[in-house]
């Protein structure tokens, strides 16, 4: 080997920045050439490298519904008027394992009756398009107060949040239309009850 030859890691770190350039083509390429890129401060190309790829798989894989991925994994999806309660209370349990199956977890549902919750996750939650994350190695976490409005902050402090969150997101967003909305949501934990199971 001669003094010009590269080292062993400079060929690995030279075939990287290849790598990670076509992906960012790629990526590029996947956003009709609109892709926004950025970083967290200084981040190891082989980091980089590993997000970049994680990305392009999302970005490329086959995207469903989890309604769909549950019916064709044999789930019959019954519509919750059709359901008694003792029914509904076995599909709720039969839907939510086979959601484990798929890695899609519920967030933030303890307010919500067992009806409420099949209701939303029949009606909304398993509607919207996603990557199949069971073959990408992720997870998806869906919440019903997902939207992060006032109704589903004030549910968030009314059941979820800590005696912190409580009382530091009153001080963060002040507004009075949001304050109005706290105020009921700011009552002592004790006057809150959350549904219990059947």
């Amino acid at each position: 080997m001669s003094a010009f030859d590269p080292a062993p890691e400079d060929e690995v770190d030279i075939d990287r920045e290849i790598r990670i350039e076509k992906m960012k083509g790629e990526l590029d390429d996947l956003a009709d050439g609109s892709m926004i890129s950025g970083g967290f401060g200084e981040v190891s190309r082989e980091i980089e490298e590993t997000f970049l790829t994680r990305i392009c798989e999302f970005e490329k894989a086959a995207w469903d519904t989890n309604f769909n991925r549950l019916v064709q994994r044999g789930v019959e999806m019954i519509p919750p008027a059709e359901l008694d309660e003792t029914s509904l209370y076995a599909k709720l349990h039969d839907v939510l394992r086979a959601l484990a199956e798929v890695r899609c977890f519920l967030e933030n549902t303890d307010h919500l009756s067992d009806r409420e919750l099949y209701t939303w996750l029949w009606a909304e939650a398993l509607r919207e398009e996603t990557p199949d994350l069971s073959q990408l190695g992720g997870a998806w976490h869906i919440s019903p107060i997902g939207g992060c409005d006032e109704h589903d902050m004030a549910i968030f402090l009314k059941y979820y949040a800590n005696e912190k969150e409580r009382h530091q997101l009153p001080e963060e967003f002040p507004s009075d239309a949001f304050a109005a909305t706290l105020s009921v949501a700011l009552q002592p934990r004790s006057e809150f009850a959350c549904p219990e199971p059947p």
